[in-house]
């Protein structure tokens, strides 16, 4: 993979790389969700008091198996819930302590907050160029500033310059991924909320994509929310994890100590104790509602 470059990123300024990826040492939060309730139909409860945050320059992951309510997290805050027949009933929601959770979605990319959905979503009929060209619409970009951007997304994509006239529907899933999360980065992102990036991919094509997900959050300073089921390569990457499971948060703590922790290995990473044990027997987690 080439390496990204070091630049002055999509409209913002870039430091020196980090070596590492530690927690940044910030008290600011790009977003803030304070104890939510989301209901669909106005029937299903779906989540139930789920708080989290994400600092400024931070990598967060959501952690959960199927159905635990990651993807409704974030169109929680991307406000495209209504689109599913969802809304939030209880809790807010803050854009650098901006409530956000009346705004429509297109106000939210406007503010830099961009959703990468799960299963990618290109325009099959389109090229990858065209597809990328779709992300810098939000802004009415001049012609220089789109081609400057465009060739920043090819920096860090360049399997998408060798298929940048092909029609995305006839690319791999490893590049679909990779031309959602370019037309995200053309609308200029602060923060990205990348649902489940590694469905369906090998997992040559998983590190590949993490990687460049973490030369965007060093080099770009693009804060990250991210949803996935693979623990191991999420706890990897993130700085910092919450664990839903039935709608609500049982856990949550430094990526280093989740990793650590006896129940997530069991759980979510699969690495078991000494003989079999019962589900029932070992499974607990120390409920709290951290919101009070």
């Amino acid at each position: 993979m080439t390496a990204a470059p070091a630049s002055t990123g999509f409209g913002r300024e870039s430091g020196q790389n980090p070596q590492a990826a530690p927690a940044p040492a910030t008290s600011i939060n790009v977003i803030d969700v304070a104890n939510i309730e989301v209901i669909y139909n106005h029937v299903i409860l779906v989540l139930k008091g789920v708080s989290l945050s994400v600092p400024e320059g931070g990598i967060v992951a959501l952690l959960g198996g199927n159905g635990a309510g990651k993807s409704t997290t974030l169109k929680s805050i991307s406000n495209l819930l209504r689109t599913e027949r969802g809304e939030v009933t209880k809790g807010h929601i803050h854009c650098r302590g901006e409530r956000v959770d009346g705004l429509t979605p297109n106000d939210l990319v406007r503010r830099g907050v961009i959703q990468v959905m799960e299963g990618r979503h290109c325009f099959g009929h389109l090229t990858v160029e065209e597809n990328l060209l779709t992300g810098a619409f939000i802004h009415g970009s001049k012609r220089r500033q789109i081609a400057d951007d465009l060739e920043k997304v090819y920096h860090y994509f360049p399997r998408l310059k060798e298929r940048r006239t092909s029609q995305a529907g006839y690319t791999s899933g490893g590049e679909q991924q990779m031309t959602a999360i370019g037309r995200a980065l053309m609308s200029r992102p602060t923060t990205i909320l990348l649902d489940e990036p590694s469905m369906g991919l090998a997992p040559q094509l998983v590190e590949e994509i993490f990687e460049i997900v973490k030369n965007l959050n060093e080099q770009e300073k693009v804060s990250i929310l991210l949803a996935e089921q693979n623990t191991n390569v999420a706890l990897r990457y993130a700085h910092y994890g919450y664990i839903l499971e039935n709608g609500r948060v049982v856990l949550d703590g430094n990526a280093a100590a989740l990793r650590e922790n006896e129940d997530v290995k069991e759980f979510y990473l699969g690495i078991a104790g000494e003989g079999r044990r019962s589900f029932r027997d070992v499974k607990h987690y120390r409920r709290r509602k951290r919101w009070l």
